[in-house]
Formats: C-alpha cells, sequence, structure tokens
C-alpha cells in the first residue's frame, strides 16, 4: 500500500529552487535511504514532507491512511538539544504531545506509551537520568523512542548517526533497521554516511539535476559511487 506519492517536485525558498524534478513512491513498510551532496537539498526535502515548507511546483500525496501528523522524526541534533535540561522520560514523553488534544497534561495512556517505547529500545533504566548526562548514542536512542512515540507507521530520520562512534552507529543502524523489518515500520533516513544504503530497501539521490530513485540491489550492483551517475 503506498503511503507518500511525490510527483515531479521542486523545492526551495522564496520562489528559488533549491532542488527540482523529485520523483518517488514510499509504500508501506519501505525503508528509503535519500542521499546527495552536502547541500543538494535534502533536508529541505525533509521538511516539505513534514509539512514544514510548500513546493514550488509538483505534488507530494499521503495515501493510504498516511498522516503527516502521524510521521515521527528524529532531526539533526543540535548543541542546544544535546544539552536540554530534562530528564529521559520527559524528552520521550513529549513525543506523545499530540496525543493528549486539549488536555495540558499527559494521561495514562501516553505514560503508558512512553514506557512502552523506552522498554523497546532498551533505555528504560536510564528513565530517571538527565539527557544532558547521557553519551551520543543514548541521547539517540532516547530521541528515537521519543520519534516513535509519535509515529503512527512512519520515521523520518535525518542523520541519525552524525556524530556517533562506530559502535554507536552500528547500533543505531541494527535498532532502525529492526523495527523496520520486526514492527513493520515505514523508515525514511537523510544520511551522508553511504554504508547506510546496505539496510534500505531503496534509494532516492538528489541534487540540482534529478538523480535517480532506485532499489537498493541495483544501487549495489551498478558499482558505482555515491553519486555517480547523476545524469542517467
Amino acid at each position: 500500500m503506498e503511503q507518500i506519492i511525490c510527483r515531479d517536485v521542486t523545492l526551495g525558498y522564496d520562489s528559488k529552487a533549491v532542488v527540482s524534478g523529485i520523483n518517488f513512491t514510499v509504500c508501506e513498510g519501505d525503508y528509503l535511504c535519500i542521499i546527495g551532496e552536502n547541500g543538494s537539498g535534502k533536508s529541505t526535502l525533509m521538511k516539505a514532507l513534514l509539512g514544514l515548507v510548500r513546493p514550488l511546483s509538483g505534488t507530494i500525496e499521503f495515501v493510504g491512511g498516511a498522516r503527516q501528523s502521524g510521521i515521527g522524526y528524529l532531526p539533526q541534533q543540535s548543541t542546544a538539544q544535546k544539552n536540554f535540561p530534562a530528564s529521559v522520560r520527559e524528552i520521550v514523553l513529549s513525543g506523545c504531545l499530540t496525543k493528549c488534544g486539549a488536555r495540558p497534561f499527559y494521561g495514562f495512556e501516553e505514560k503508558a506509551i512512553a514506557e512502552y517505547n523506552m522498554d523497546k529500545l532498551g533505555i528504560a533504566d536510564l528513565a530517571g537520568k538527565p539527557f544532558a548526562e547521557l553519551s551520543g548514542g543514548q541521547k539517540q536512542r532516547v530521541l528515537l523512542a521519543r520519534a516513535l512515540c509519535a509515529a503512527d507507521r512512519m520515521l523520518l530520520l535525518d542523520e541519525p548517526v552524525s556524530g556517533l562512534d562506530p559502535r554507536a552507529t552500528a547500533d543505531m543502524y541494527d535498532t532502525v533497521s529492526r523495527l523496520n523489518k520486526e514492527d513493520g515500520m515505514t523508515v525514511i533516513m537523510i544520511s551522508h554516511d553511504i554504508s547506510a544504503v546496505d539496510y534500505a530497501k531503496s534509494v532516492l539521490c538528489i541534487g540540482e539535476t534529478p538523480r535517480f530513485f532506485i532499489s537498493r540491489e541495483d544501487y549495489l550492483a551498478s558499482g558505482e559511487g555515491p553519486f555517480a551517475g547523476a545524469n542517467r
């Protein structure tokens, strides 16, 4: 079942295009890896999928029950995020905010969802610890648990392994892969780390001109560098 259909999309700011000719489809249970050079428009595309920027032209459609409000989003970590003065439980629970509706407080259901996702990601024992005191890998697990609290069936991850050591990077990739394969979570990941492609089902490469949208198998079989074949 299709969830997102992107047709001939051009993205940019103040009527100035950053990237154009984007075409791809995301189906339920897919794992899409978005790659491209720095400044190619990857993060702008992520913002468009979240509804934070509107395409200059073309369309992005959510179908089959998929909703922008049901996306769990893991943004790139900023310095402010890394040092946020809150406990792990408070950070994870904040992912349930949209589920509260008009209520100014978290109910039993939201608290249960937060506890479930902390347990799922193996961070239940960190619930009372200050977020700022955690390691980089632990912080990303906390933020991923927060994203899961907001998610219906889709996760958008923007450079989730940036700044992590090799062990924490492998752990993050394995965790996201399990969520995709075992839980059926649809994953869209932006990454400058080309090894992220190994875990994906399809690959979208974007840039100033249309690049390609192909299966992981075709990408790996091509034997090309990460951004080769840009104009094919």
